[in-house]
């Protein structure tokens, strides 16, 4: 990531679309906390996914739709909102962009089905991806006096959501049900958006920004093998990932009163995984992604290998949860670099793959858990992120 501020810092000078003056903290700081709201919202189904599926009476492949739906509708999302909202104030397509995420969250704690539950999910998916095409270039934008901390803060929401909030969410949920875990981040969205009205200044779009820069920007030798790599190591991520929780009950026999402190370890595995990253990427950003993909890769295989101890089972959950802390800044900062003059077009593309990733990697494990048994999503898991390490190396050994 020091690697793209400081490009991105050179840029800042000389960019028309800055704010003319430095934004507060507190309006990045409100970035940051939208960053995490959504982040908790996409993955909260993960440990709360056994219990929604048996309260509607679907099935675990059904319910692990709940991140395919919102991952697909964000990588639409994400493309379109870099050519609809090419000519908006950013802090207007912010307002509502947080707005979806409280009418989301309010549609899933009140479903009653897989429809109304996944029609949450489509407004999430439709949030997800406008905010991260928007949302996570505007550190440099808002506060150009201190490019790095700006964006480290807007970047922490984003690791706080990723390797915390599926933990806090779960406690919630085991404590006072699922349905009440919906409410509470619900009414966080609802903060967030008051904050941001309040607290953000207007901001211009880029005028590199739009449909038109894609082309040129895949063009880019290090952004194609980039986006390659994100949809391998992505795919078999989160094919495992959506199944963890039914893994660890049926596998490992981790009892589900446990399991939220167990996921709380893979949330503070993944915040010290992101701050060894920070350090690893200013060093050799290629040698980041490949460790990230191999640490996830062995770690999986780790589990499904040994699963059905619980010592082991914990210790690959904590190694997963380092490498996932790594995989946002080590995957982010490869493509970033490759283009800092252009980040929302950069952005966009690598959010579209990304949640298609996500999506598709989700339906993959529901597919294979619904005709071959829970194991199976973790080990097509285990082999996509292996597939991401050997792609990488093979195209820049």
């Amino acid at each position: 990531m020091p690697q793209v501020l400081a490009a991105t810092d050179q840029n800042a000078a000389s960019s028309q679309t800055l704010t003319p003056t430095p934004a507060p903290w507190s309006a990045v700081a409100t970035i940051g906390v939208g960053a995490f709201a959504l982040v908790t919202a996409e993955f909260l189904p993960v440990g709360l996914l056994p219990q929604i599926a048996s309260d509607l009476a679907i099935s675990e492949g059904q319910a692990g739709l709940m991140i395919t739906i919102p991952g697909i509708v964000a990588a639409c999302s994400a493309l379109l909102t870099v050519s609809l909202a090419k000519t908006f104030d950013r802090r207007h397509v912010l307002w509502i962009l947080l707005s979806l995420l409280v009418v989301s969250n309010a549609l899933m704690a009140c479903s009653n089905g897989l429809f109304v539950l996944l029609s949450g999910r489509v407004l999430l998916g439709i949030a997800v991806g406008g905010f991260w095409t928007i949302g996570v270039s505007l550190g440099p934008r808002l506060r150009p006096d201190s490019v790095g901390r700006a964006t480290s803060i807007i970047f922490s929401g984003v690791t706080l959501g990723t390797v915390a909030g599926v933990p806090a969410g779960t406690l919630l949920g085991g404590l006072f049900g699922w349905r009440i875990a919906f409410v509470a981040f619900a009414a966080l969205a609802s903060l967030v958006v008051v904050a941001l009205v309040l607290l953000l200044p207007s901001i211009r779009p880029e005028k590199t920004s739009g449909f038109t820069q894609l082309p040129a920007v895949l063009r880019l030798p290090k952004v194609q093998v980039g986006l390659v790599a994100v949809m391998l190591i992505f795919i078999g991520q989160f094919s495992a990932y959506t199944y963890i929780t039914p893994y660890l009950n049926q596998i490992s026999g981790i009892e589900s009163s446990r399991l939220s402190f167990l996921l709380l370890g893979y949330g503070v595995a993944g915040i010290f995984g992101n701050l060894l990253c920070g350090w690893f990427v200013d060093r050799d950003v290629r040698l980041a992604v490949l460790g990230t993909s191999l640490l996830l890769g062995c770690s999986m295989l780790l589990l499904v290998s040994m699963g059905d101890n619980p010592l082991s089972a914990i210790a690959a959950v904590i190694a997963w949860g380092f490498g996932f802390g790594m995989l946002p800044i080590a995957i982010q900062s490869w493509i970033f670099s490759a283009a800092p003059d252009r980040l929302e077009s950069v952005a966009a593309l690598f959010v579209s793959i990304a949640q298609l990733a996500m999506g598709g990697g989700a339906l993959l494990g529901g597919v294979t858990v619904d005709h071959y048994g829970i194991a199976s999503a973790v080990w097509v898991g285990a082999v996509g992120a292996l597939c991401g390490a050997i792609w990488i190396f093979a195209r820049f050994p």
